[in-house]
């Protein structure tokens, strides 16, 4: 059968963020490391390509039972549901994660919100020198929501349940880590919100759908 699942929702920040952008021109003065935005509105926002690569990474901690060298060595059900580069066995990812812009400026900017980010300033001191090395990490502010979008392509109805349930558990297991870089001195945590799947190419069965549905009310 040929069909599409479309999941939406909401993915908040709780922690500041900091998810790299180029730094390749900086005047004199300016932020050390600055986060990837929207270069159109200028906006935070959040590339499909980190949220994806972080649940495989996730994903692979928890199902892999060796430590697999490559992406291409991962779980099968990994590898099925978010493809495979491997020579002689090439297999298309089945979902699709689409670039997220920060969704909620305009609440900020009504509150009265100067920046859509904040800078963070951090310092490393060398133990046998006392020198200090400061420097300026620019962080999209907690509170702030991108719209998320995701699309699953069915290719055998029988490992839809189980494919959007390994979904599911990547994004519930990313809840309890981080997301983008400086996970472990704070930075990144984030929640889904108002999860919900909609087969928007084909029809589904509705015994089905109400399988899928359980899986993602289990996140909130």
């Amino acid at each position: 059968m040929y069909a599409k699942i479309q999941i939406t929702g909401k993915l908040e920040v709780v922690t500041g963020m900091h998810i790299g952008g180029s730094s390749a021109f900086a005047a004199i003065g300016a932020v050390d490391s600055p986060v990837i935005k929207d270069s159109r509105e200028n906006l935070p926002m959040i590339p499909g390509s980190s949220l994806k690569g972080k649940m495989r990474t996730l994903l692979a901690k928890e199902y892999n039972e060796t430590v697999a060298a490559k992406p291409d060595e991962d779980n099968e059900r990994i590898v099925r549901l978010f493809g495979s580069a491997k020579k002689g066995n090439i297999k298309r990812s089945r979902i699709q994660i689409a670039d997220m812009v920060m969704a909620n400026a305009d609440e900020f900017r009504q509150r009265g919100t100067q920046s859509l980010t904040e800078i963070k300033f951090e310092n490393t001191i060398n133990r046998l020198t006392a020198v200090a090395n400061p420097r300026q990490i620019e962080r999209v502010i907690r509170g702030s929501e991108f719209a998320l979008d995701m699309i699953y392509e069915v290719e055998e109805e029988s490992e839809i349940a189980e494919d959007l349930g390994m979904l599911a558990e990547g994004m519930k297991l990313l809840q309890y880590d981080y997301l983008g870089g400086h996970g472990s001195r704070g930075y990144g945590k984030v929640r889904f919100k108002d999860v919900q799947a909609d087969t928007v190419v084909g029809e589904l069965d509705e015994k089905l759908q109400q399988e899928i549905d359980q899986i993602f009310q289990g996140l909130m």
